[in-house]
């Protein structure tokens, strides 16, 4: 029998599940996550393969935050030059003008606008200006620790992108992120979504990297695969050249995961950690994409991202007030993963949302707990304080007024009230507590296509089918089954404001991942530079 394994690293708690052939899950773990991440990892891989033989392990898929982290933290980031194609029509708003202060500082090393771009439909502005694209790589020689390109509406032709990332790399050993790999139509967000991925880069290396030596450390040599912010699956040297696509993972691992345990595939996903509760919706078991352009630490971005909304509201959030008539307030800091170390019911000294839901009886089966004091008038308040601030983030992800099914996961699911307002239902399917290890470990390998299309001459199913076939051969060439491709996205917007007829097309087909095509097995996956 071969198995597989996927591993979540959250910010409080490490999972690691394994699973069969038919998705019987066969062992699970939760194991406090680690500064280093590595050790937190191997960990948890040793407990979960307790009775099982680590060559039996063909496939691991890992799932993680770092990315995610370190925007949010400005941590770790690499220094970016950002080459814009598209002068003189494009030099009015510098690139990363709209960024964080903090943020520009950390990752803006150099920009340059230069001439070049091309029209909505693909025609030429101008001539890409290839003397500055050179002056620029001499002068970002040694300079700069990565490159961002993005030109004027390169999705619907991206020549000077390339021919651009072409001269460069023939003058520089350095990443380089071209925008129309990344993100759509919308230059400045692409442009920093570009940017941001190219900054990124060196944490996805040691992040793949510590990974692979964990499977090592554990004695697992399989085909190694992170999971995507989409629900899909990309190989190592995939989320090396792309890592901003593994940021909101974490969430997308728990959607795919609650719709595999409960049965359901049209829910709302609420995954609440030892940090955060992050609410999805499941359209067709995939997460709902965001339709707008999505802040990403205080950058607007227009990469694909689900549609989430997060809540400060997690098992290690700390409690406040609720005494002498004081009002509750909870959180928004939490103890995160030194919630074992700092709460009451394990014999700390900060009273935290487990610690009354410990109070009030809940039993924590992997953890031997003491009962807090807390008196029935404060347990009462914050569980009234938790259903509101629940309520109302379960409004912002529904649609409709109706009811709707609500799907809990997470090791801090316990908050999710039975009765909360606004759900049909709450479910809490087994190992409804490792549902983003489980979502990590389903994904599929998908394909997808973002473009504008001329519709003259042309019917809108002949368009549709078009952009259809090449999202369905893009997931084939990525790694799925033929036979198991599936279209399960698609999106048809009429731009009216063109000339000519315009359409954007976004479609994606997705599959299961064909094992006689893996990746490289982990001790020979790891990548550089």
């Amino acid at each position: 029998m071969t198995v597989r394994i996927g591993i979540d690293v959250g910010g409080t708690n490490t999972d690691a599940v394994l699973l069969d052939d038919a998705n019987t899950i066969l062992a699970s773990v939760k194991r406090p996550t680690t500064l280093d991440i590595e050790t937190g990892v191997v960990d948890a891989l040793n407990a979960v393969l307790v009775g099982h033989d680590p060559a039996s392990v063909t496939l691991a898929m890992l799932g993680t935050t770092q990315c995610t982290n370190a925007i949010v933290e400005r941590r770790g980031l690499r220094r970016v030059a950002v080459l814009r194609i598209g002068a003189p029509a494009t030099t009015a708003i510098e690139p990363l003008a709209d960024w964080p202060e903090d943020l520009r500082d950390v990752v803006l090393a150099d920009s340059r606008v230069v001439g070049g771009g091309h029209h909505y439909d693909g025609r030429e502005i101008a001539p890409l200006d290839v003397a500055a694209v050179r002056r620029a790589g001499r002068d970002w020689g040694g300079a700069v620790d990565a490159v961002a390109i993005s030109s004027v509406f390169s999705p619907a032709n991206p020549d000077h992108e390339r021919a651009a990332a072409e001269l460069l790399r023939e003058m520089l050993d350095l990443p380089i992120t071209v925008s129309h790999e990344i993100g759509s139509i919308g230059l400045l967000e692409r442009e920093n979504a570009a940017v941001m991925n190219a900054a990124l880069t060196g944490v996805a290396q040691r992040a793949t990297n510590g990974f692979v030596q964990a499977l090592t450390a554990a004695g697992v040599s399989a085909a190694t695969y992170l999971s995507q912010n989409d629900g899909t699956l990309m190989s190592l040297s995939q989320a090396a050249e792309y890592p901003v696509l593994t940021v909101a993972s974490g969430p997308t691992n728990s959607l795919r995961g609650g719709a595999l345990l409960s049965g359901r595939s049209d829910a709302i996903v609420i995954d609440v950690g030892g940090t955060t509760a992050d609410l999805g919706a499941l359209v067709a078991g995939f997460p709902r994409e965001s339709g707008i352009a999505v802040d990403v630490g205080g950058v607007v971005t227009n990469f694909r991202m689900p549609d989430l909304v997060s809540v400060a509201l997690g098992g290690g959030t700390i409690v406040r007030g609720g005494q002498g008539g004081a009002a509750v307030r909870l959180g928004p800091d939490s103890v995160g993963y030194e919630i074992t170390r700092r709460a009451l019911c394990f014999g700390g000294d900060t009273l935290t949302l487990t610690d009354v839901a410990v109070a009030r009886g809940l039993r924590l089966h992997d953890r031997e707990t003491t009962t807090p004091q807390v008196t029935p008038e404060l347990a009462e308040s914050v569980s009234a304080a938790t259903t509101e601030l629940m309520a109302v983030a379960l409004d912002r992800m529904r649609t409709t007024a109706d009811p709707v099914t609500v799907i809990a996961v997470g090791g801090g699911s316990f908050l999710v009230p039975e009765d909360l307002p606004g759900a049909l239902e709450v479910l809490r399917p087994p190992h409804h507590e490792v549902a983003n290890a489980v979502g990590a470990a389903i994904a599929e390998v998908s394909g997808e296509v973002d473009r504008i299309f001329r519709a003259e001459g042309r019917s809108r199913e002949s368009l549709i089918e078009e952009a259809q076939t090449e999202a369905r051969d893009r997931a084939v060439q990525s790694g799925a089954i033929p036979s198991s491709v599936r279209d399960v996205d698609l999106e048809e917007i009429q731009l009216a404001y063109l000339p000519g007829d315009a359409v954007r097309i976004r479609a994606r087909a997705a599959g299961r991942l064909d094992s006689t095509r893996t990746a490289a097995p982990a001790t020979q996956a790891a990548v550089s530079g």
